[in-house]
């Protein structure tokens, strides 16, 4: 067993991504899952509420997305890492 457990916030408006991420994640001995949210705004108040070490956080989600809900993290007085993921692809030519 790890010494220090990695708590994670997971942030994507799609719940079968979500899901999926907990369970990978939850292999890990040293990381726990601590909590969801579906939307920026709804991952800006778990991250408040849960202080996580580190948010996974997607990009692109309707309402606050990703590059909002990283400009409000970054005001408030919370040291959580916070990694962007997104399925989204540009192809560009």
């Amino acid at each position: 067993m790890a010494d220090k457990i990695i708590r994670v916030l997971l942030v994507d408006d799609h719940q079968v991504v979500r899901r999926g991420l907990r369970t990978f994640l939850e292999i890990q001995e040293d990381i726990e899952v601590v909590g969801e949210a579906s939307d920026g705004a709804e991952g800006v108040a778990r991250t408040e509420e849960l202080r996580p070490d580190v948010v996974l956080m997607d990009i692109k989600m309707p309402g606050t997305d990703g590059i909002e809900a990283l400009r409000r993290l970054r005001e408030l007085d919370n040291p959580a890492k916070v990694l962007i993921v997104t399925s989204f692809t540009e192809q560009r030519t």
